[in-house]
């Protein structure tokens, strides 16, 4: 459904600003004046949330606020008109997306608010008042309304899982629950950033080659599909003998094959993809699915590295408030999404209830390295608490060394896959078009060759 940023006045010269949803703007401007509210300026936003077809979890909407306002319309006054800066903002307001980095900038204010010893309503408060984004804003007004009433933050930020990360939802569940809300942001604004660094290095890896891929491959079709041709026509005409490279026949045969009944190929295919899909989507499957994403080539170990030392993140930040391992790995699963490292911490949960070692289904996943299991059955025998601490420590170091490996892999991968099409590229089309270029099909036109 549409959203749209309205501003009306009601007869007092009062004006009403907000953004509410509408299946057209001839619906919003009836119900407006239906409401004794004269429209001024209505522009639909163009941001669309997932959620967006629900109603605010904690904010009442206008129209149901205006229902009981008996109010007369009347001619629009001059105060009345937008200011150019409330023009610029609803201009804005139409292309605004919340982005990663405007919830690591809300992130930072609040844990430095936090750090200052605000409480999360005057904090929240004091965040609304600095927020330009308005998408951000109202989410930030539906927070607020939230705490207010009693509730947690994180059960709002739930309700908007399209805008906020998962793990970071969890991150501050954790810590509200756990009563170290102070921390958890400080983990999850280092989590956002290290994400987008991630992401950002992937990016300047796979752009320009993927660019570059598909480029020389549609050189590649088209070249195939339209100079081939008329090179061999040319030979052709002129009586030549010349014949052009078998891998150019081969692969122009392929094409006119695949062009002529493509129906096949491409049900062929999507059948694959649905049965894949259809597996993925049932229980084992599914589980199936997650141990590959543990285990595959490349990012397989930094995948499981990632979501380790975030439950020996959040175990950690438990145990210093004062939680029992059991309840700590009980709260701490919560920020774990993988079907594998959930079986494996609930083996752990059993294992603690009947006296059995919590560490050992860690161990005999063959997922967890033997310094890290070793690191904890220490740490039992000893000080859990600082012993997990090193271990992040650890485990800090051994992800960035995994993930500086990565990136020194995927240009060389790139590269390869690149290298090879352009291979490809230059036998099947270049060297026809050499071969027009260099003009030996002449001499055996002329039966000199």
């Amino acid at each position: 459904m549409p959203v749209y940023v309205y501003r009306a006045v009601t007869d007092k010269g009062l004006i009403v600003k907000n953004k509410v949803e509408e299946p057209s703007k001839q619906t919003l401007v009836k119900k407006l004046r239906e409401n004794g509210l004269t429209p001024i300026e209505i522009i639909q936003v163009a941001f669309k949330s997932k959620t967006q077809t629900k109603k605010k979890k904690n904010v009442t909407n206008i129209q149901e606020i205006m229902k009981n306002v008996n109010t007369a319309e009347f001619d629009r006054r001059e105060s009345a008109r937008p200011s150019t800066v409330e023009k610029i903002n609803l201009f804005l307001a139409s292309t605004q997306k919340v982005t990663t980095r405007d919830i690591v900038i809300f992130t930072q204010n609040f844990y430095l608010l936090k750090k200052a010893n605000f409480n999360n309503i005057h904090a929240l408060n004091t965040i609304l008042q600095s927020t330009e984004n308005i998408t951000l804003k109202g989410i930030i007004e539906d927070i607020l309304a939230g705490v207010e009433a009693g509730e947690y933050m994180y059960t709002t930020m739930e309700y908007y899982s399209d805008i906020f990360p998962f793990i970071y939802i969890n991150m501050i569940k954790v810590g509200e629950l756990s009563g170290s809300l102070t921390n958890s942001l400080e983990q999850a604004v280092t989590y956002l950033e290290d994400s987008e660094a991630l992401n950002k290095k992937i990016r300047n890896i796979l752009i320009p080659n993927i660019i570059q891929f598909v480029v020389i491959f549609i050189l590649l079709i088209g070249g195939t599909l339209y100079a081939i041709p008329e090179i061999q026509t040319l030979f052709d005409e002129l009586g030549s003998d010349a014949q052009l490279p078998a891998i150019t026949l081969w692969f122009q045969g392929v094409l006119e094959t695949f062009l002529k009944f493509w129906y096949i190929p491409t049900f062929f295919i999507l059948g694959i993809v649905g049965v894949i899909i259809f597996y993925i989507n049932t229980p084992k499957g599914k589980y199936n699915f997650h141990y590959f994403k543990y285990t595959m080539p490349i990012f397989g170990k930094l995948i499981f590295s990632l979501d380790f030392y975030r439950l020996m993140q959040a175990m950690h930040l438990n145990l210093e408030n004062g939680m029992r391992v059991q309840d700590s790995l009980d709260v701490s699963k919560n920020i774990i999404k993988n079907y594998v490292m959930l079986s494996i911490i609930e083996t752990s949960i059993n294992n603690m209830l009947i006296g059995y070692s919590w560490i050992e289904p860690f161990e005999k996943s063959g997922l967890c390295s033997a310094m890290t299991t070793e690191m904890l059955n220490i740490g039992m025998q000893t000080d859990l608490t600082e012993m997990l601490g090193k271990l992040l420590e650890y485990m800090n170091i051994d992800i960035k060394n995994t993930i500086d490996n990565i990136t020194k892999v995927m240009p060389q991968l790139v590269y390869s896959i690149v290298g090879i099409v352009l291979i490809f590229f230059v036998c099947v089309v270049l060297v026809p078009v050499i071969q027009v270029y260099m003009g030996n099909f002449l001499l055996s036109a002329a039966r000199v060759i």
